[in-house]
Order: structure tokens, then C-alpha cells, then sequence
């Protein structure tokens, strides 16, 4: 499927109840988190999209109602040295989840054929063959038995700015913005053609793209989680666990039902 971020780029208004809609969404995806704990399934739900385009916003809201035993979320910034040392993919190895967990990427290995390639970081040899690579360790994780949910937040260039001019002016949002902010934005027409490479090599059947207009918050937010619940769903069994008949009696006697 092709997918061009032009066609992400509405804005429209969350029309419905947000606060009760999100409020469903996060008891459903309580339950979603259960049911991987109890089926000792593995996830991992993996956000990439502009600088300021709402992915912080939308892991806040996504594991609002997870037990935190069970899941980590994974701020993605630029390799260590002992990460550059190794293939670009060594560090992600050792974040993948455990049986039972979801794992939440805040960027990911995306970043071979994005930033390190429209930024110079990687070789053409090393961005180009990045693709098959990602493609081969995607099909890995869902081979051995993981969801693999991908979720691109799409901005316009004129949303971005407002955002960026935002966290200017908001003095408890200006840790959030920095130089590269700028320089990334001055090379948007690389990037978006880095950004639709992307999409055409790695929308993969086992591991496809979803883009989420993020344009209008509350919007994407309600727009990522339907997408997320829905996918991890399709990929497990949602039925309650039954109760253990011998932890049943144990309790009916100690609670005097």
C-alpha cells in the first residue's frame, strides 16, 4: 500500500466526547494488558513522526492504565559510542519485551533510514541496505510469536510551527525544543522523501505502517489508541481469564462468602 503523508493533514476536530472515549480506550487497553500477562504474549508498539508532532502526549495516554510491572517505554536518542561500535540494531535487541510485556518505542530503528540518513550519519551502502535488515527483524519478533504495532504521527509544517513557537513562549515546555529542532525542520523536503522511502520498503504484511493525523490532538490521540487496541487485539485471546477454583475456595473460607 502507498501511503503519502499529504493525505494526513485535515485537522479536524475530535467531534465526539474525548474525555469519556478516552477513558473507554484506556479501560480497554487495561484489559489488552492483561490479557498479554496472562497468555505470556509479547508486543511492541513502536511511534515515529515529526519533532512536536504529540507521540509524548499519546504514550502518556496509551499507558495511563497499564501495570507497570509489565510494560517499559523507551525514549530512543542518539547512539552511545558502545552502540555505535555494534550493528544498529544491537541496542535494540536488548530493549525487546519479555513473555507477558508490551515494549513502547519513542522512536525506534527507524532512525537508520531517517535521521542517519538525511543527516549523514550512516553511508548510503549502510541507509539502503537498512531496509531489508528492518524488514528481516521485524519478520523475526512476529515469527516467534510478537505484535508488532507501527504508528507514524504526521504533522503539518504549519501545526509544527505553531508547536515549536509554543514551547518558546511556555516555560515549563522549553526543555522540549532545541537547535536540531531547526536544522530537522529546514531539511522537511528530505525527510519527507526519506519518510515515503520508508513507508514503500518497510509496510511490511507482518509489521504495516499506520499514519495518524496528529494535526488536531485530541483527534490523533483518540485515532492512535483505536489503532493500537485494535491491532494488539486481532493478535490475542481477549476472553477473562477463568478463576482458579482452589484460589476460589481458599478465598470464599478467608473471606467468610
Amino acid at each position: 500500500m502507498s501511503l503519502d503523508l499529504s493525505d494526513y493533514e485535515s485537522g479536524k476536530s475530535y467531534d465526539g466526547d474525548y474525555d469519556a472515549d478516552l477513558a473507554a480506550l484506556q479501560k480497554r487497553l487495561a484489559h489488552i494488558q492483561v490479557a498479554h500477562i496472562v497468555h505470556r504474549k509479547r508486543a511492541i508498539v513502536l511511534f515515529e513522526g515529526w519533532d512536536a508532532a504529540g507521540k509524548g502526549g499519546i504514550i502518556q495516554r496509551l499507558c495511563a492504565e497499564w501495570d507497570p510491572r509489565n510494560f517499559e517505554v523507551w525514549p530512543i536518542k542518539a547512539p552511545t559510542q558502545d552502540e555505535l561500535d555494534h550493528h544498529f540494531l544491537w541496542r535494540f535487541w536488548q530493549k525487546l519485551p519479555a513473555s507477558g510485556d508490551i515494549a513502547v518505542f519513542d522512536r525506534s530503528w527507524y532512525g537508520r533510514v531517517l535521521v542517519e540518513r538525511v543527516e549523514g550519519f550512516a553511508k548510503d551502502a549502510e541507509w539502503k541496505r537498512g531496509f531489508d535488515e528492518i524488514n528481516e527483524f521485524e519478520a523475526q519478533q512476529a515469527d516467534s510469536g510478537t505484535t508488532i504495532v507501527k504508528l507514524f504521527i504526521h504533522v503539518s509544517q504549519k501545526q509544527q510551527d505553531k508547536r515549536l513557537a509554543n514551547r518558546l513562549d511556555h516555560p515549563w515546555k522549553r526543555w522540549k525544543t532545541g537547535a536540531d529542532d531547526y536544522r530537522n525542520r529546514e531539511k522537511r523536503p528530505a525527510y519527507l522523501e526519506a519518510m515515503h522511502d520508508m513507508f514503500k520498503r518497510t509496510d511490511t504484511r507482518w509489521a504495516p505502517w499506520t499514519v495518524i493525523d496528529g494535526n488536531d490532538k485530541k483527534a490523533g490521540r483518540i485515532a492512535a489508541l483505536t489503532t493500537i487496541a485494535e491491532q494488539l487485539e486481532a493478535h490475542i485471546d481477549m476472553t477473562p481469564p477463568e478463576l482458579d477454583p482452589a484460589v476460589e475456595a481458599i478465598a470464599r473460607k478467608a473471606l467468610g462468602l
